[in-house]
């Protein structure tokens, strides 16, 4: 059988860096003890010296302590209780704006300056020309279709009997697991329960209100006191349990997410005349929608979760900017782009059926993020629906530039001039 191109590429690599003899001795178990972990100290000024010490002895230069353990950060230590353990000290990412970014949604009526986080240049740019563009053509219109955050616990019985047991008695004492869920918060509430079996197993889909926080440790919380109960009053005892099976999502692109959604689901539309199309975004309209089936071509052929062309990019850097839990874009970034001609130009639709965000805990509390968030003027509770809206029209506008910019030849010279320094 004949080796790929690309293996052999590897092996000839492998053998230009290192004897495959001394290869082999570098993956051997090492018998020396290793150094002691380090502790878990709070964050404070104290707790980050004394890191810093242990860091530079191990040989780490004194100039990354001078970056990223600067005054202000050693000031506000007290701040990140709750937020991280071991800190050494803040990471700087550029911060720009998009906007005004006009939104008329069912909860964000308004015209938005939105921070985004970000390193890759060309990003803000991107989304700026989209805004620009919904911007003059009165916006984008956006609505909330629902919102609940799942957690999946798995419960192992001795047999598919007993499994078909515990379902039945779920099912009789749902008030109940769902008083012992909500005991443990002030704000969630347990929408549904919902078995699923699979021989001795049984996955319970957990699905959660969390009001204006994001809700991963809040439903986590709950679960955890629904199971508790379960395993109380059960008439049937499990041989083994887990509060996660894997089963809701969480952090992954899922066809579960997809469906039934996670978090919050929003959809977002906007008409943008042809003569704002083309002065600017620089690209006839047929040839976007002729990108447009390519490119969902494109996402079929290679099994894609969903069809877009970077939800990611506007949601990680939002992410960043506002505090919220960064892995979660995993599953967020998922969801659908469509464009098609309108009586007056080109409609463009994006649907996210899985974003996880929030306005209150989490990261949501620190100087920098909070500071987002105010900038957004979408701080605290009661807000929480508003971002997730701004966010999908925020999604809208990237897909809008990004296609005519492929469609229109402008992706590779964009980025030479904004990421290069250089015109072409």
């Amino acid at each position: 059988m004949p080796i790929p191109p690309k293996t052999q590429h590897f092996l000839k690599k492998l053998k230009a860096t290192a004897d495959p003899v001394d290869i082999a001795a570098r993956l051997e178990p090492r018998a020396d003890t290793p150094p002691p972990l380090m502790t878990l100290p709070k964050p404070s000024r104290s707790a980050i010296a004394r890191i810093w010490s242990r860091l530079i002895r191990a040989g780490v230069p004194e100039t990354a302590r001078t970056i990223l353990a600067d005054e202000q950060t050693l000031t506000g230590a007290g701040h990140y209780v709750g937020n991280i353990e071991n800190m050494i000290g803040t990471v700087k990412v550029p911060v720009g704006i998009v906007g005004p970014l006009r939104v008329n949604g069912v909860f964000a009526q308004k015209d938005y300056f939105v921070p985004l986080a970000t390193t890759e240049a060309a990003l803000v740019a991107s989304y700026a020309r989209g805004a620009k563009a919904v911007g003059k053509s009165g916006g984008v219109s956006v609505a909330t279709l629902g919102e609940g955050v799942l957690r999946s616990p798995a419960f192992r019985f001795a047999s598919i009997a007993e499994a078909g047991l515990f379902v039945e008695w779920v099912i009789g004492s749902a008030e109940k697991l769902v008083a012992a869920a909500e005991s443990t918060t002030r704000h969630g509430r347990l929408l549904s329960i919902d078995p699923v079996i699979d021989g001795e197993l049984v996955f319970l889909m957990c699905r959660y209100e969390t009001g204006d926080a994001a809700g991963q440790n809040m439903v986590t919380f709950a679960t955890e006191a629904l199971c508790e109960y379960a395993l109380k009053s059960s008439p049937v005892a499990p041989r083994s349990w887990f509060l996660e099976a894997n089963f809701s999502g969480d952090k992954k692109a899922s066809f579960l997410g997809v469906m039934l959604g996670r978090g919050r689901r929003v959809t977002a539309q906007a008409d943008i005349p042809e003569d704002v199309v083309e002065a600017t975004l620089g690209s006839p309209i047929d040839l976007i929608l002729e990108y447009g089936r390519v490119a969902n071509l494109g996402s079929l052929m290679t099994g894609q979760v969903g069809a877009q062309a970077h939800f990611a990019n506007g949601l990680a850097a939002l992410y960043l900017a506002t505090g919220q839990d960064v892995a979660c874009v995993a599953e967020s970034a998922v969801g659908f782009t469509r464009m098609e001609r309108s009586s007056t130009g080109l409609l463009v639709t994006v649907t996210l059926p899985n974003l996880i965000l929030g306005t209150v805990g989490g990261g949501t509390q620190l100087p920098s993020q909070s500071a987002g968030l105010d900038i957004l003027g979408l701080k605290g509770s009661g807000h929480a629906p508003a971002l997730a809206e701004v966010a999908a029209a925020l999604c809208l506008c990237g897909e809008l530039s990004l296609t005519a910019a492929v469609a229109g030849g402008q992706f590779g010279s964009a980025h030479k001039r904004l990421a290069r320094g250089k015109t072409p």
